[in-house]
């Protein structure tokens, strides 16, 4: 059984061939029974977000798996192959692997280290548990990849600094109020900036959203989703009376606010401050309202520099987890190869609780005279030493799975106990995961 991953990313497929592969929630189900039913697959996952879609297979054969998961996509989507072949990515065992864990803490992201992608994951994972489309690889793999994500977001705090100008203004923002739920917001423009703008704000709790912007119309749609007011240009200072938080990214080439026309506001607001940050290029504001008592003015550069300095420390940690996601990768390895020694365990236990019960029918019929307790205890103790007998031989054999000589040790532990178990050659010493341990002893 050998894991793989088939996949379309931001990275290598232009944004008008990955809207052509988007399973629907509805079709969701029927794409992983037919993927399931696909020759060579034997269990599988489908993620899709805006930004990728990937198949997770677990395959009899790399390229019988690879060719029948290629004849799905194109069968599916009723696409020649020929239009979207060079696009895909295919990685295999011990690198589909290390993708998965990379995917899912978002070091494989358009930006790095966002955990949306982790709830995507798991909602993908469980749905296929729940369709049967998963067994015991997947369902192992993809639950160390969610606890692993937990834990890197938990202990890293990966995705909790902006990286991104619009989430910076928030960050610069809480730095400045210390609740924000209390604030009013007034954003000045209504493109696509001033929109994630008040996304971000209003995840944060704001819940007073002014838009202000040329056509009125523009303005409303984007304050509509958020419960918001919306104005025109003309009733700028209006909107600017009432705001606490100013946020400004329109297509202007001059300035839309001087210094003259915010004194004039701040003092009709009594001097109660007001935080203004300039997002647009060229910029809306005038750098001499800064000058104003009351009025705390950030242009974009203040927030691109907070931006690349928190991009620096995301990098930073990222190095970091890409050294943990060696370990997980490895540890999933060596659960693999442990798999080959399961029939040799469960071998050693029923010929050992075999002993134990002939054992126990010899005595009752030596000693006929024994309660039905007694023979209880007995049968309790004779088996406890049974279990502390095995526990050392089962761990060893665990441990003698991973190493390079692990189908001679296995032959001569069955020679040892006398054991009639064939060894699975493969997986004993598979070499996706010999290569692995190789590669990490190099770096």
């Amino acid at each position: 059984m050998l894991v793989m991953v088939v996949g379309l990313n931001y990275r290598t497929t232009p944004v008008e061939i990955r809207e052509k592969f988007t399973f629907t929630e509805e079709d969701l189900a029927e794409a992983l029974d037919k993927l399931k039913k696909t020759k060579s697959v034997l269990e599988a996952v489908i993620v899709g977000t805006c930004n990728r879609m990937e198949i997770y297979a677990v395959v009899d054969q790399v390229h019988t798996g690879e060719h029948f998961i290629k004849k799905f996509l194109a069968e599916w989507f009723a696409i020649p192959k020929e239009e979207f072949v060079p696009f895909l990515y295919v990685k295999k065992e011990a690198e589909a692997t290390e993708h998965l864990f990379r995917v899912i803490t978002g070091l494989d992201s358009m930006v790095l280290g966002e955990t949306q992608i982790l709830g995507q994951i798991r909602e993908a994972f469980l749905f296929a548990q729940k369709a049967q489309g998963t067994g015991t690889i997947f369902n192992t793999l993809f639950k160390q990849a969610i606890t692993f994500g937990k834990k890197v977001h938990t202990e890293t705090g990966l995705g909790e600094s902006a990286v991104s100008v619009s989430y910076a203004a928030v960050e610069l923002t809480k730095k400045i109020f210390s609740r924000l739920d209390d604030k009013a917001i007034l954003i000045i423009g209504a493109g696509e900036m001033s929109e994630l703008t008040a996304i971000h704000f209003h995840a944060q709790g704001v819940k007073q959203v002014m838009v202000v912007n040329r056509t009125y119309e523009h303005a409303s749609a984007l304050a509509e989703p958020f419960h918001g007011t919306a104005y025109t240009l003309e009733q700028l200072p209006l909107a600017l009376n009432k705001a606490d938080i100013v946020i400004s990214s329109t297509g202007a080439d001059s300035f839309i606010l001087n210094k003259t026309e915010v004194e004039k506001i701040i003092h009709e607001r009594k001097n109660r401050p007001i935080f203004m940050i300039d997002i647009a290029v060229p910029r809306d504001l005038d750098p001499e309202i800064n000058q104003l008592d009351g009025v705390y003015l950030f242009d974009i550069d203040d927030l691109q520099g907070l931006v690349d300095a928190n991009l620096k420390e995301r990098q930073r940690i990222a190095t970091q987890i890409e050294e943990w996601i060696d370990e997980e990768v490895y540890k999933f390895y060596q659960w693999i190869n442990t798999l080959g020694v399961i029939p040799l365990i469960a071998a050693l236990r029923e010929k050992s609780f075999k002993i134990q019960e002939e054992t126990m029918k010899s005595i009752e019929n030596k000693l006929p005279h024994l309660s039905e307790r007694e023979k209880t205890i007995i049968r309790k103790h004779t088996k406890s030493i049974v279990n502390q007998m095995l526990k050392d031989p089962i761990m060893r054999v665990k441990e003698m799975a991973v190493e390079s000589n692990a189908e001679e040790m296995m032959q001569v532990f069955c020679k040892i106990f006398d054991l009639k178990v064939e060894i699975e050659k493969d997986k004993m010493n598979e070499e996706p995961t010999a290569t692995y341990i190789t590669r990490r002893s190099r770096s």
